[in-house]
Protein backbone atom coordinates (compact mmCIF):
# COMPACT_ATOMS: atom_id res chain seq x y z
CA UNK A 1 0.00 0.00 0.00
CA UNK A 2 0.82 3.59 -0.61
CA UNK A 3 0.15 6.66 1.69
CA UNK A 4 -0.92 10.36 -0.14
CA UNK A 5 -2.32 13.29 1.45
CA UNK A 6 -5.25 14.60 0.15
CA UNK A 7 -7.59 17.77 0.49
CA UNK A 8 -10.57 18.31 -1.35
CA UNK A 9 -11.85 21.87 -2.18
CA UNK A 10 -15.29 23.60 -1.85
CA UNK A 11 -18.48 21.92 -2.44
CA UNK A 12 -16.56 18.74 -2.95
CA UNK A 13 -16.31 18.00 0.99
CA UNK A 14 -19.91 17.63 0.59
CA UNK A 15 -19.03 13.92 -0.81
CA UNK A 16 -16.64 13.57 1.86
CA UNK A 17 -16.92 11.43 5.20
CA UNK A 18 -17.79 13.81 7.67
CA UNK A 19 -14.14 14.02 9.66
CA UNK A 20 -12.51 14.34 6.01
CA UNK A 21 -14.02 17.64 5.19
CA UNK A 22 -12.49 21.25 4.98
CA UNK A 23 -8.63 19.62 5.76
CA UNK A 24 -6.27 17.45 4.64
CA UNK A 25 -5.98 14.17 5.66
CA UNK A 26 -3.47 10.88 4.95
CA UNK A 27 -5.13 7.52 2.95
CA UNK A 28 -3.63 4.54 1.94
CA UNK A 29 -3.76 3.73 -1.59
CA UNK A 30 -3.32 0.93 -3.58
CA UNK A 31 0.27 0.45 -5.27
CA UNK A 32 -1.59 0.69 -9.00
CA UNK A 33 -3.97 3.40 -7.60
CA UNK A 34 -4.33 6.83 -10.38
CA UNK A 35 -5.85 10.05 -8.79
CA UNK A 36 -9.14 8.83 -10.46
CA UNK A 37 -8.98 5.84 -8.66
CA UNK A 38 -9.05 7.23 -5.07
CA UNK A 39 -10.86 10.42 -5.53
CA UNK A 40 -13.82 8.18 -6.82
CA UNK A 41 -12.95 5.33 -4.28
CA UNK A 42 -13.71 8.48 -1.05
CA UNK A 43 -16.86 9.19 -2.89
CA UNK A 44 -16.09 12.18 -5.25
CA UNK A 45 -17.85 11.71 -8.89
CA UNK A 46 -14.90 12.42 -11.01
CA UNK A 47 -17.67 14.39 -13.47
CA UNK A 48 -17.23 16.66 -10.24
CA UNK A 49 -13.67 17.28 -10.13
CA UNK A 50 -11.91 20.76 -12.59
CA UNK A 51 -8.66 20.57 -11.35
CA UNK A 52 -6.25 18.46 -9.41
CA UNK A 53 -2.47 19.16 -7.89
CA UNK A 54 -0.12 16.82 -7.47
CA UNK A 55 2.66 18.07 -5.42
CA UNK A 56 1.45 21.62 -6.26
CA UNK A 57 1.78 20.71 -10.20
CA UNK A 58 -1.61 20.53 -12.55
CA UNK A 59 -2.41 16.67 -13.00
CA UNK A 60 -4.94 14.30 -15.08
CA UNK A 61 -7.24 11.88 -13.59
CA UNK A 62 -5.49 9.32 -14.92
CA UNK A 63 -2.03 10.00 -12.39
CA UNK A 64 -0.39 7.26 -10.95
CA UNK A 65 -0.01 7.64 -7.03
CA UNK A 66 3.45 7.52 -5.50
CA UNK A 67 4.06 7.42 -1.81
CA UNK A 68 3.76 10.69 -0.13
CA UNK A 69 2.29 12.84 -2.99
CA UNK A 70 0.11 15.99 -1.56
CA UNK A 71 -3.41 15.84 -3.59
CA UNK A 72 -5.55 18.71 -3.81
CA UNK A 73 -9.03 18.64 -5.44
CA UNK A 74 -11.27 21.42 -6.31
CA UNK A 75 -14.01 21.50 -8.19
CA UNK A 76 -15.37 23.88 -11.00
CA UNK A 77 -14.64 27.55 -10.56
CA UNK A 78 -17.73 29.61 -12.02
CA UNK A 79 -15.91 32.61 -11.94
CA UNK A 80 -12.43 31.52 -12.88
CA UNK A 81 -11.68 30.22 -16.25
CA UNK A 82 -8.29 27.37 -15.58
CA UNK A 83 -8.35 26.57 -19.01
CA UNK A 84 -5.73 24.02 -20.21
CA UNK A 85 -5.04 23.22 -16.28
CA UNK A 86 -8.34 21.03 -16.09
CA UNK A 87 -8.17 17.91 -15.29
CA UNK A 88 -11.23 16.67 -17.10
CA UNK A 89 -12.99 17.25 -20.20
CA UNK A 90 -14.64 20.53 -21.19
CA UNK A 91 -18.23 20.46 -21.88
CA UNK A 92 -18.29 21.01 -25.80
CA UNK A 93 -18.57 24.98 -26.60
CA UNK A 94 -22.13 26.44 -26.83
CA UNK A 95 -25.36 25.80 -25.14
CA UNK A 96 -25.52 22.56 -22.70
CA UNK A 97 -27.22 19.54 -23.79
CA UNK A 98 -28.68 17.10 -20.93
CA UNK A 99 -30.02 14.05 -20.16
CA UNK A 100 -31.90 13.47 -16.59
CA UNK A 101 -32.33 10.65 -14.32
CA UNK A 102 -35.22 8.88 -13.35
CA UNK A 103 -35.89 11.13 -10.41
CA UNK A 104 -35.08 14.61 -12.28
CA UNK A 105 -38.29 15.06 -14.59
CA UNK A 106 -39.61 18.09 -12.65
CA UNK A 107 -35.72 19.53 -13.71
CA UNK A 108 -35.96 17.87 -16.98
CA UNK A 109 -39.06 20.17 -18.00
CA UNK A 110 -37.62 23.23 -16.30
CA UNK A 111 -34.25 23.10 -18.42
CA UNK A 112 -36.72 22.50 -21.38
CA UNK A 113 -38.78 25.64 -20.48
CA UNK A 114 -35.76 27.30 -20.19
CA UNK A 115 -34.67 25.94 -23.79
CA UNK A 116 -32.20 23.66 -22.89
CA UNK A 117 -32.01 20.42 -24.90
CA UNK A 118 -32.81 17.72 -22.08
CA UNK A 119 -33.57 14.13 -22.46
CA UNK A 120 -35.67 12.09 -19.93
CA UNK A 121 -37.20 9.14 -19.53
CA UNK A 122 -37.57 7.62 -16.56
CA UNK A 123 -37.43 4.11 -17.90
CA UNK A 124 -33.92 4.93 -18.70
CA UNK A 125 -31.49 2.35 -17.46
CA UNK A 126 -27.82 3.68 -16.00
CA UNK A 127 -25.67 1.71 -18.26
CA UNK A 128 -28.20 3.28 -21.11
CA UNK A 129 -28.23 7.01 -20.00
CA UNK A 130 -24.05 7.11 -19.78
CA UNK A 131 -24.27 5.42 -23.04
CA UNK A 132 -26.30 8.46 -24.31
CA UNK A 133 -24.90 11.03 -22.72
CA UNK A 134 -20.88 10.31 -24.03
CA UNK A 135 -22.16 9.39 -27.43
CA UNK A 136 -24.02 12.64 -27.97
CA UNK A 137 -21.90 14.73 -25.55
CA UNK A 138 -24.63 15.14 -23.03
CA UNK A 139 -24.04 16.38 -19.67
CA UNK A 140 -25.81 13.77 -17.02
CA UNK A 141 -27.43 15.19 -14.63
CA UNK A 142 -28.36 12.92 -11.17
CA UNK A 143 -28.14 12.72 -7.83
CA UNK A 144 -26.64 9.21 -7.91
CA UNK A 145 -22.89 9.16 -7.23
CA UNK A 146 -22.36 5.85 -8.48
CA UNK A 147 -23.78 6.53 -11.97
CA UNK A 148 -21.23 9.75 -12.20
CA UNK A 149 -18.85 7.47 -11.90
CA UNK A 150 -19.69 5.22 -14.61
CA UNK A 151 -16.52 4.90 -16.55
CA UNK A 152 -18.70 5.85 -19.61
CA UNK A 153 -19.73 9.32 -18.28
CA UNK A 154 -17.53 12.42 -19.47
CA UNK A 155 -20.06 15.41 -18.63
CA UNK A 156 -22.11 14.92 -16.08
CA UNK A 157 -23.60 17.12 -12.71
CA UNK A 158 -24.08 15.60 -9.06
CA UNK A 159 -27.15 18.04 -8.47
CA UNK A 160 -27.14 18.63 -4.84
CA UNK A 161 -30.31 20.85 -4.57
CA UNK A 162 -34.18 18.32 -3.70
CA UNK A 163 -36.63 20.62 -5.18
CA UNK A 164 -36.82 21.27 -8.88
CA UNK A 165 -36.72 25.28 -8.74
CA UNK A 166 -33.68 24.48 -6.46
CA UNK A 167 -32.11 22.42 -9.03
CA UNK A 168 -32.78 25.10 -11.76
CA UNK A 169 -30.77 27.64 -9.43
CA UNK A 170 -28.26 25.35 -8.74
CA UNK A 171 -27.75 24.63 -12.37
CA UNK A 172 -28.09 28.26 -13.32
CA UNK A 173 -24.79 29.18 -10.97
CA UNK A 174 -22.72 26.53 -11.71
CA UNK A 175 -22.78 26.13 -15.59
CA UNK A 176 -23.52 30.10 -16.25
CA UNK A 177 -26.70 28.94 -18.13
CA UNK A 178 -28.12 32.11 -18.10
CA UNK A 179 -25.76 33.27 -21.23
CA UNK A 180 -27.18 30.46 -23.45
CA UNK A 181 -30.99 30.55 -22.38
CA UNK A 182 -33.63 30.91 -25.27
CA UNK A 183 -36.89 30.52 -22.81
CA UNK A 184 -40.29 29.06 -24.29
CA UNK A 185 -38.85 27.74 -27.28
CA UNK A 186 -38.92 23.89 -26.63
CA UNK A 187 -41.98 21.61 -26.04
CA UNK A 188 -42.10 20.82 -22.30
CA UNK A 189 -43.11 17.36 -23.23
CA UNK A 190 -41.55 16.30 -26.41
CA UNK A 191 -38.12 18.05 -26.09
CA UNK A 192 -38.54 19.46 -29.92
CA UNK A 193 -38.55 23.18 -30.91
CA UNK A 194 -41.88 25.06 -30.82
CA UNK A 195 -42.87 27.11 -34.13
CA UNK A 196 -45.73 29.81 -34.13
CA UNK A 197 -48.54 29.13 -35.20
CA UNK A 198 -51.64 31.44 -37.47
CA UNK A 199 -54.57 32.19 -34.38
CA UNK A 200 -57.25 31.68 -37.22
CA UNK A 201 -55.87 28.11 -37.86
CA UNK A 202 -56.03 27.00 -33.91
CA UNK A 203 -59.30 28.77 -33.12
CA UNK A 204 -61.52 25.58 -32.56
CA UNK A 205 -58.51 24.56 -30.20
CA UNK A 206 -58.23 27.11 -27.64
CA UNK A 207 -61.10 28.16 -25.56
CA UNK A 208 -62.98 31.25 -26.40
CA UNK A 209 -61.63 33.42 -23.27
CA UNK A 210 -57.86 33.10 -24.54
CA UNK A 211 -58.66 33.71 -27.89
CA UNK A 212 -59.85 36.50 -26.55
CA UNK A 213 -57.11 37.46 -24.44
CA UNK A 214 -54.37 36.32 -26.23
CA UNK A 215 -53.04 36.74 -30.25
CA UNK A 216 -49.57 34.98 -30.07
CA UNK A 217 -49.44 31.32 -29.83
CA UNK A 218 -46.45 28.32 -30.27
CA UNK A 219 -47.41 24.57 -31.32
CA UNK A 220 -45.44 21.56 -30.91
CA UNK A 221 -45.75 19.06 -34.33
CA UNK A 222 -44.90 16.13 -32.18
CA UNK A 223 -47.65 15.99 -29.37
CA UNK A 224 -49.73 18.67 -31.34
CA UNK A 225 -50.24 20.60 -28.14
CA UNK A 226 -50.60 24.61 -28.65
CA UNK A 227 -49.28 27.04 -26.15
CA UNK A 228 -49.70 30.68 -25.03
CA UNK A 229 -48.69 32.93 -22.75
CA UNK A 230 -51.28 32.40 -19.41
CA UNK A 231 -50.81 32.50 -16.03
CA UNK A 232 -48.92 29.58 -15.74
CA UNK A 233 -46.21 30.72 -18.78
CA UNK A 234 -46.24 34.44 -16.52
CA UNK A 235 -45.37 32.46 -13.36
CA UNK A 236 -42.51 30.71 -15.07
CA UNK A 237 -40.94 33.51 -17.15
CA UNK A 238 -40.82 35.10 -13.40
CA UNK A 239 -38.40 32.43 -12.27
CA UNK A 240 -36.43 32.66 -15.12
CA UNK A 241 -36.06 36.16 -14.81
CA UNK A 242 -34.81 35.73 -11.07
CA UNK A 243 -32.45 33.49 -12.38
CA UNK A 244 -30.66 36.13 -14.52
CA UNK A 245 -30.11 38.08 -11.39
CA UNK A 246 -27.96 35.33 -9.73
CA UNK A 247 -24.25 36.82 -9.68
Amino acid sequence: MTNATFRFYARLNAFLAVERRGQAFRCSCAESATTKHMIEALGVPHTEVALVLVNGAPAGLDWPIEAGDRIAVYPKFEQLDIGSLTATEPLPPGPPRFVADAHLGGLARLLRMAGFDTLYDNNFEDAAMAELANRERRALLTRDRALLMHRLVLHGCYVHAIKPQDQLRELYQRLDLASHARPFSLCLSCNVPLHPVDKEAILDRVPPRVQARHERFLGCDQCDRIFWEGTHWQDMRALLDSLTLVD
